[in-house]
Parts: C-alpha cells; structure tokens; sequence
C-alpha cells in the first residue's frame, strides 16, 4: 500500500465521523485531532478493515471530545458591516455602533454605544478594529499580570505575550513558553479572556490535553468551565 490520503467516515451513535486515511510501514495506528477539526488516522499497511473500525469506535468519545476542545476556540462572531445601529460586542456587552464625521479618528465607549469618530475616506472598520487591538493589549496584559501569581509554583516564567489575529483559535502557546492570543478575544467577558489564559499557562506545564493539565486547570480556575460556556454562547 502507499500513503495515498483517502477520505473516509464512520458512524458513532448519531454522530458521523469524517477522517483522513493513510496507509504506512509502521507498527501503530496513529490518530490525530486538529484545531479545524480534521481527523487524520495513520495506520499500519497490514491493518484490516475491521481491526481498523474497531480501533476507530474506541477512540471516537475522545476524538469528539478534541473537536468539541478545539470548537470552543473557533471565533463565530458573524462578518460587521460597519454601519449605524449594528451591535458590536465588547468585554461581553453589546454595544450599538454610531459613526460621526470628524477631524481625527477614533473611538469613545459611552452610554450603550461605541461612538466611532472618523475622517473622510477613512475605514470605519479598520478603526474599529485597531481600537480592540489598543484594548487588548492593555487588557490581556493585565489580566496576565494577574493570574501569573497563581503559577509560582511551577516555575513559569513570564512568557512573551503577543496579539495575532488567528481564524480558527482564540489562544495558543509556543514550545518556547510564547502566549498567543486572538485580539477578537477583547469582545469575551473579562472571565472568558482570564479562562483562555489560563488555559494557555496551564500548557506551559502540561503540554497537551491529559488529566494531569485539566486538574491544574481545575486548581487554577475552579469555575472555568462556567466561563468556557460564556466564551461560546458570547461570540457568536
């Protein structure tokens, strides 16, 4: 056999499992969860069909259970217009949009509304949106500052934390201890945007999603999954 990538599927409960398949000289089969959510599997040249399925309904609870991880990150705010009367969100709240003429641009909280002040032939959208990259920078970094603490004990140092728009997640790490984190993530509850990271440090440690990461998740943030549940039901 080659490593021909073939697209396969199975059905789990009332669930249809879509996946990548791949044949290879090697001794394990090997599954893999993406952050889009795509499903590869690897498997041994001499694997037959049913060792294979079988194999594939025993991992499938934890292969959802990756996807559904991974969803939780995925922004879902719908495509802005960028005209008056559209709500825009903002650390959780919905705020009415109302655009002005003006000698300089901008953009001013008040009263249920994000005023935005604009220049002739200038975007309102890319004023907006380098307004939430401002915000996030001051308010990721202090919301940082203040969970740090709470890893003292195992020896994390302050990571390089960098603003970076990603289409498919809300936060990431580097090997190197980088925190990445999505600007659009200034729209969440402060509770959401303390979750992811969290979440992001608890990596630092554990590197990726066993018992032992959620349990210090767990001792970290006892409450997370409340504002998990928030960063989903918010941005969408």
């Amino acid at each position: 056999m080659s490593d021909t990538i073939t697209i396969q599927s199975f059905k789990f409960g009332s669930k249809e499992i879509n996946y990548e398949l791949t044949y290879q000289e090697r001794k394990t089969l090997g599954i893999r969860v993406y952050p889009d959510c795509k499903v590869r599997v690897i498997a041994p040249n001499e694997t037959t069909e049913e060792k294979l399925k079988s194999k594939l309904r025993e991992k499938a609870p934890w292969i959802i259970k990756q996807q559904l991880e991974f969803l939780s990150y995925h922004p879902l705010t719908p495509p802005r217009q960028y005209v008056n009367g559209e709500t825009h969100l903002y650390l959780g709240r919905q705020y009415k949009l109302r655009i002005e003429n003006d000698l300089q641009n901008g953009v001013k909280v008040y009263r249920g509304r994000l005023i935005l002040f604009k220049k002739e032939n200038t975007s309102p959208a890319n004023i907006l949106t380098e307004w939430y990259r401002e915000k996030a920078a001051l308010h990721f970094h202090d919301i940082l500052n203040k969970v740090l603490p709470l890893f003292k004990r195992y020896g994390i140092s302050t990571p390089d934390l960098q603003i970076r728009y990603m289409p498919t997640r809300w936060g990431s790490c580097t090997v190197r201890g980088k925190v990445i984190l999505n600007p659009d993530l200034i729209k969440a509850p402060k509770g959401s945007i303390e979750y992811v990271i969290i979440h992001e440090l608890c990596h630092l440690v554990h590197h990726n999603h066993t018992k032992a990461f959620y349990d210090l998740q767990e001792t970290i943030m006892p409450d997370w999954k409340k504002w998990k549940e928030r960063l989903e039901n918010t941005l969408n």
